[in-house]
């Protein structure tokens, strides 16, 4: 089961957990709590909860936030980069056409 977060203004509602979210699963393991009822209290599956485990283990809070707006920096170039290569093609397609 995944929950769905408020998106803001303008924006699509994502899915998941905020970093803090899941940071706090990850401790709460660390301390001793049980897996099963930490997937219970955030509405995940074991599978989830692991996954978490496997990509953030050894990860501060701090990294956790950094890693995800490399990630939204790096989703956003990309679509530059795609945007750019299209206009180039159309460019060229004009440029030929006038020959």
């Amino acid at each position: 089961m995944v929950l769905w977060t408020k998106a803001k203004e303008g924006e699509m509602p994502r899915k998941g957990h905020t970093e803090e979210q899941i940071m706090h699963a990850l401790r709460q393991a660390e301390a001793g709590k049980k897996v099963s009822d930490i997937c219970r209290e955030f509405g995940v599956s074991q599978q989830a909860f692991y996954s978490w485990k496997r990509r953030f283990a050894g990860l501060g809070l701090t990294e956790l936030r950094e890693l995800r707006q490399l990630r939204d920096e790096n989703r956003k170039l990309k679509t530059l980069v795609a945007d750019l290569r299209l206009d180039k093609h159309i460019l060229q397609e004009v440029l030929s056409k006038e020959a």
